[in-house]
């Protein structure tokens, strides 16, 4: 056949079999163990930058919380910001929570500001300003800016078009070229914003959430999968299926890491966050992450759930809605999550 339709299923049938016996050959803990070797090498690795002083940049006294920005790095040569939410009247420290947005004008766009720094008075985006339902019951919320997304976005794109939405191309396909990948720099700077977050006195230690919105979440789960500071983690707007996701509609680039399908289908690896609490959420008209791909995903992080012995610990949502963040359940939830002993 000169078409590659049928090819292509074939590929992907091969390494969901492969996945499958891999599953019956392996102990749970070593195929455990293999999947987080094989998505810190999938994702690629990031010099650290210990010496880096954290700046701080304001700090605005708000309704019920204070916001800071601060600059942080998480690799020699580049920086970022990112805004530090703490509620008012803390009884001591507090949990805190690493808050990811997705595709928009960066983190302003879920800590109530417009593009140009601005409170936000009208109507949320779909990003529904959720950091600030997070610091309004009572969670210490750090939001960095994701790279490539608002003020990260590359000069050599905004020269073309002033009005670029993101520079996801760009960074993706030359961090391929160079044997690494844009959810992996993007993966490294959200840890270490979360190691910022840590050392706050405001924040209680251990206790510590994610929560991502779209390709936030898809930062918030690989985060999750390889760092175990994080006790329990919301995904919202993302969790599906690479078959009826990335691979049935067209998506931005940055949802795409070179190999990862041949160890493992997203459901397998969403549940890596096992035995921890979770929460998948998605809206049920959801154009580009589809309901049929969510409950699929959710089936199968539930029977990983079950065979930790802790279904409890996982909870799943399919609001009515778009692709947007519903929140009617999640944020309650991450503060209980966070807040039991």
């Amino acid at each position: 056949m000169w078409k590659a339709d049928s090819w292509l299923e074939a590929q992907y049938g091969e390494a969901v079999r492969a996945h499958e016996a891999a599953m019956r050959t392996q102990s749970p803990e070593e195929r455990r163990n293999g999947l987080i070797r094989a998505l810190r090498e999938s994702l690629g690795e990031f010099a650290p930058n210990p010496d880096f002083e954290p700046t701080l940049l304001e700090r605005v006294p708000c309704d019920g919380y204070i916001r800071e920005r601060v600059e942080l790095s998480a690799t020699p040569g580049l920086s970022f910001a990112a805004y530090v939410l703490i509620p008012d009247g803390a009884d001591g420290p507090v949990p805190g929570v690493l808050a990811l947005h997705g595709h928009g004008y960066g983190s302003r766009e879920i800590v109530g500001l417009k593009p140009d720094g601005s409170p936000d008075t009208g109507k949320p985006t779909a990003h529904r300003h959720f950091a600030l339902q997070l610091v309004h019951r009572g969670l210490a919320v750090i939001a960095p800016d994701v790279v490539g997304f608002g003020e990260r976005r590359l000069d050599a794109d905004l020269r073309g078009n002033p009005d670029a939405p993101n520079s996801c191309y760009r960074l993706a396909t030359q961090l391929m070229m160079l044997g690494k990948t844009l959810t992996g720099l993007r993966v490294a700077e959200a840890r270490h914003a979360l190691d910022y977050l840590l050392k706050r006195p405001e924040v209680r230690g251990r206790k510590v959430g994610a929560m991502g919105f779209s390709g936030g979440a898809l930062i918030a789960g690989a985060a999750a999968a390889l760092d175990g500071r994080i006790a329990a983690a919301v995904l919202t707007g993302f969790p599906n299926t690479f078959k009826d996701s990335i691979f049935a509609v067209h998506h931005c680039i940055d949802n795409y890491t070179p190999g990862l399908l041949l160890h493992a289908e997203l459901p397998e690896l969403i549940a890596l966050a096992a035995p921890r609490p979770l929460f998948l959420e998605a809206g049920e008209r959801d154009p580009i992450f589809p309901r049929e791909g969510f409950l699929k995903a959710a089936e199968a992080v539930r029977r990983a759930y079950e065979r930790y012995g802790v279904p409890d610990r996982l909870a799943v949502d399919l609001f009515p809605g778009a692709h947007e963040v519903g929140g009617r359940k999640a944020y309650d939830w991450l503060r209980e999550a966070l807040l039991a002993d």
